[in-house]
């Protein structure tokens, strides 16, 4: 036996998630199948489980199998990878065998298709083609097991003591996902939906969100309310319950810093207003005046930034951030803090202020800082257009699209990835790898490597030697790449670390912090809301 595998086995099993749940799996494992023009027989335990058997026509490694089934795990709750996850054991009861429990695998699949399934099998562009639909899948698990053989390298050299972890799905969202949850904690189905509800709300999101999720990334909390009807009856519902209990234990965070009292330091923290005679500018003119600085900067700065290498690559996307804050807040008066930065940016705070003042001095008069950071408001930085670009900004014709820091998938795909994109996104005309470059200001090795993961996910195209972006969800291929997690992680951990600076000013105010004015898991273990417009709000 050399452990090569003919037949991959899926089993979608109900101690892994609500049977409810299995069906939605084994549903959009279907349409995966189907439209990768992969051939498969399923069969359904008496407990509710389900089997997809999908035989191949040439064998494949063990290791190999165990990367595809591992892949579709990420897709369907319910997978358990077990047998694939060995050569030696790991047992799957095909249709017809006796259960446990009593009764028999039922075949689902009509018998003449089931045995022209088996008898023809998957040929090798079948499989190729799987691979292809999985390819974020696959990635994120390769980006992981490398992360885990990284640590246990780094742990016996240093002799440190390994803890691999095997996600960061905290149990709210494996409540959501799989519709399983703690009876130690949740005393009925009722209690663990208002728990991720309360979490929901408390992160921002909208009923209609909720709704548009739960046959989304979250068919556990929909398999808690049991029957559609059930649902439409409860679930508006509860959301307004959920909404109260978040919006009284804000009231109540904001009450334990002094009853009756409204204590405030000394030091006058209002925003700083620009001197000179300066005025508020619309919306409108916000608008225009980010439309026009987007021309300086492709036309210009960009190209000045590059120079600077790596550290250029970061000033030129720090600056993407603020002018996307500017449009987001329709102000040209910026008082966001690193840590919001860093969130855009997938970046470390640090080094966000390392980078503020390096750009405000090589801007030419784009990015002034008009005030330090004190006590609880961060430097406060002035986004203008300078006299001597005012001609140039606007004998050029405005970009389509809008401007971007680092979408959550490029976290994954690195900086160039992200500049690169962008030149294909809001070009005047689909850019051929040359005009890329030429845009970009980038070496050409590294924008061929970068075309080249990026075609791989699906995310653009190649006709006659020209790239367009493709009908892609970066969001959601985001989601399938893991680096949603990190990026919510990171937001709950800058969260945290606020928090406890603010106790620490307080401190001085009040005699008393409570731990859950610091961190309270119900709310602070952020979910961002669906949209990319919350990213600003979030942080």
């Amino acid at each position: 036996m050399d452990g090569s595998v003919a037949t991959l086995c899926i089993d979608l099993d109900t101690s892994k998630a609500l049977k409810s749940v299995v069906d939605a799996d084994a549903a959009r494992l279907r349409k995966l199948l189907g439209e990768a023009n992969v051939g498969y027989v399923e069969d359904l335990s008496p407990s509710g489980g389900r089997h997809l058997y999908i035989p191949l026509q040439r064998r494949v490694t063990a290791g190999e199998a165990r990367e595809l089934v591992e892949a579709l795990g990420l897709l369907a709750a319910s997978l358990d990878p077990s047998p694939h996850q060995n050569i030696t054991d790991g047992c799957i009861r095909v249709p017809g065998s006796r259960h446990k429990t009593g009764g028999h695998q039922t075949l689902v699949t009509p018998l003449a298709k089931a045995y022209a399934t088996l008898r023809v099998r998957n040929s090798p562009r079948a499989v190729a083609a799987l691979r292809a639909a999985l390819a974020p899948e696959l990635a994120r698990n390769k980006a992981v097991h490398q992360r885990q053989a990284k640590a246990a390298t780094t742990a016996r050299t240093s002799g440190a003591q390994l803890t691999m972890a095997g996600g960061s799905e905290t149990p709210l969202r494996r409540i959501a996902r799989t519709g399983l949850y703690d009876t130690a904690k949740y005393a009925s189905p009722s209690e663990a939906r208002l728990g991720v509800l309360n979490h929901f709300a408390a992160c921002g999101w909208s009923l209609q969100d909720v709704e548009n999720e739960l046959s989304g990334q979250f068919p556990g909390l929909a398999a808690l309310y049991g029957t559609q009807a059930n649902r439409r009856r409860l679930l508006s519902f509860e959301w307004a319950k959920a909404q109260a209990y978040t919006n009284a234990g804000n009231t109540q965070k904001r009450r334990s810093r002094g009853p009756g009292k409204n204590n405030a330091l000394i030091n006058n923290t209002s925003p700083t207003k620009p001197t000179g005679g300066a005025t508020n500018r619309s919306s409108a003119a916000i608008h225009q005046l980010v439309n026009d600085l987007e021309n300086v900067l492709y036309a210009v700065l960009d190209h000045r930034l590059a120079g600077r290498g790596r550290e250029g690559l970061g000033l030129r996307l720090l600056i993407r951030g603020l002018f996307g804050y500017m449009r987001a807040k329709e102000t040209d008066l910026l008082d966001v803090g690193c840590r919001t930065l860093a969130v855009a940016l997938g970046k470390h705070h640090v080094t966000i202020a390392r980078l503020l003042p390096v750009l405000a001095q090589a801007s030419d008069g784009i990015l002034t800082k008009v005030a330090d950071a004190r006590h609880k408001t961060a430097d406060v930085y002035l986004i203008q257009l300078p006299e001597h670009y005012q001609k140039l900004a606007r004998e050029l014709t405005w970009r389509k699209g809008r401007i971007h820091a680092v979408r959550p998938v490029f976290r994954y795909l690195g900086d160039v990835a992200a500049l690169v994109y962008e030149a294909i996104e809001r070009a005047r005309h689909s850019p051929t790898t040359v005009e890329i470059v030429r845009a970009t200001s980038i070496s050409r090795n590294a924008v061929s490597t970068a075309l080249a993961d990026m075609e791989a996910l699906g995310m653009i195209r190649r006709d006659d030697g020209q790239w367009k972006s493709a009908a892609a969800n970066l969001t959601d291929l985001a989601a399938r790449l893991g680096v949603l997690e990190d990026y919510q992680s990171q937001i709950s951990r800058h969260r945290f670390e606020r928090a406890a600076w603010h106790a620490y000013l307080d401190r001085f105010l009040i005699n008393r912090i409570e731990e859950q004015d610091l961190y309270d898991p119900e709310r602070d273990e952020y979910w961002l809301p669906p949209g990319e417009s919350h990213i600003w709000f979030a942080s």
